[in-house]
């Protein structure tokens, strides 16, 4: 008996009991598709973090941060604010870039801002970096969008999401308690930039101006309120995307540091800035410092010894590549838990199968004796019980892709394709290994299912088998 014969012959006796093939095969499909669509939500998450990873620098990106500056919106943790611990100024910028297996070295500084705009007013997060450092975080820009240069006035990229974070000056009320986006449009529209908050606020409490493009010095008598200067600003850009499509730069705004440095010491000449730190006097120095440093290494096998040297300078230091290690980790138990629940589905349906081949080696004694008689091999018969255990798993896990395909399609279409959750990009990801595995797996799961019933139906008495009801 060949092997045509065989496939020939098994599936003529899968079609003969068409209900309990269909059921059986159907447990196949649920297993399939469980463990597919299971471990796509970790390998999801898993490509989100590589993407967020690559527009952070990618894995020879260095993050070196020294005692706090400036007025972030996001907490990064502690960074040691003691004696041992440094500012970061110009002068170790050009240290850190003269380091051996250095690229190049770039600073960072955060702030938090206002900007007004009509009735709608918004505290924002900006992060202020050379031009070259902008060009290469790779930011994703609307069409005619472009990086703020570094000789012109004051521009910013403003993140595709920042909208939600304006509310209306006389309610309070904003996009999360209304529904509704500012009427703004960033791309075109000016704005006042407040960058002295604290005088801003100050006059409004006292009944004082507001004024615009004011000179913030003190007016008149000691006691009057010092008047916030607005800076009217544009944009360079917006990031792409719409005012709910999550990524990594939709909630900040991004200018250059050297416009932004020029800016803050005209506005707050002789006095300290705000974030920055003072003497003991209470006088400004005479550095800038910044909130953190960028640094680019040559290659991924000298990251960690460049970390190691900059420490040892008395510095805090993160590396992509130590962050990506511990979350690939996490990701690996998250996978295997998901993976295990999907497998649960699959090992029932291997039950399934072996009971079905059970039933027909009982239901076909006769027909298994008469072949035995005729001079059929033990060989033939085990390979045909294989290969009716075989298609199961095979069909079982085509359908149970394609259907891991539509159902991958929709969860990404509900979470707005990551949106939702968070996540830069689509929440499930199957990979074609993925596919051809869970195939692969399916198959093998129904020939595991279908040793035993085959080699029963081997041991067969010929003559028991004919004689037997």
């Amino acid at each position: 008996m060949n092997f045509m014969d065989l496939l020939r012959m098994s599936g003529s006796n899968l079609r003969r009991r068409k209900l309990r093939t269909f059921l059986t095969v159907l447990g196949v499909i649920i297993g399939t598709t469980s463990i597919v669509v299971m471990i796509s939500l970790g390998l999801g998450m898993q490509q989100a973090l590589y993407r967020q990873v690559e527009q952070s620098g990618g894995l020879t990106a260095v993050t070196v941060r020294g005692k706090s500056v400036g007025e972030s919106m996001i907490y990064y943790g502690e960074t040691g604010d003691d004696d041992d611990v440094r500012y970061i100024d110009d002068e170790l910028i050009e240290k850190l870039g003269q380091l051996e297996h250095v690229q190049s070295s770039f600073p960072q500084y955060e702030m938090s801002a206002l900007f007004l705009k009509g009735q709608y007013e918004g505290y924002v997060s900006l992060i202020a970096m050379p031009r070259e450092a902008l060009l290469e975080q790779n930011i994703p820009l609307r069409p005619g969008g472009e990086v703020p240069k570094g000789d012109g006035p004051l521009e910013f990229i403003y993140g595709n999401m920042l909208p939600q974070s304006f509310y209306e000056k006389a309610t309070g009320k904003g996009y999360w308690e209304t529904g509704e986006l500012p009427d703004i449009d960033f791309e075109k529209d000016s704005m006042f930039l407040i960058l002295d908050q604290d005088a801003y606020y100050n006059s409004k409490d006292t009944g004082g101006g507001n004024g615009g493009n004011m000179s913030g010095s003190e007016s008149g008598t000691s006691s009057a309120p010092r008047t916030a200067q607005k800076h009217v600003v544009k944009a360079s850009g917006v990031v792409e995307g719409g005012p709910d499509d999550y990524n990594e730069f939709c909630y900040r705004a991004y200018c250059d540091i050297n416009v932004l440095k020029q800016v803050l010491k005209r506005e707050f000449s002789g006095r300290v800035i705000p974030g920055q730190p003072a003497t003991q006097s209470g006088k400004p120095y005479r550095d800038f410092f910044y909130s953190a440093a960028q640094v680019k290494v040559d290659d991924i096998d000298n990251v960690e010894s460049v970390a190691e040297e900059i420490r040892q300078m008395g510095y805090t230091v993160d590396t992509n590549a130590e962050f990506l290690k511990s979350m690939q980790k996490e990701f690996a138990m998250v996978q295997a838990v998901l993976g295990g629940i999907g497998a649960i589905s699959l090992f029932v349906a291997a039950i399934g199968i072996a009971n079905t081949m059970m039933m027909s080696i009982y239901e076909r004694t006769k027909e298994i004796g008469v072949i035995k008689v005729l001079g059929c091999s033990l060989k033939n018969i085990k390979q045909m019980f294989l290969v009716e255990a075989a298609s199961i798993g095979l069909i079982g896990g085509i359908i149970g892709n394609l259907l891991s395909f539509l159902l991958s399609f929709l969860i990404n279409m509900a979470t707005g394709h990551g949106a939702v959750m968070g996540f830069d990009g689509d929440i499930s990801y199957i990979p074609w290994w993925l596919a051809l595995v869970s195939m692969a797996f399916a198959m093998f799961v129904g020939i595991t299912a279908g040793y035993f019933p085959a080699k029963r139906a081997m041991n067969l008495s010929p003559l028991a088998a004919i004689r037997g009801e």
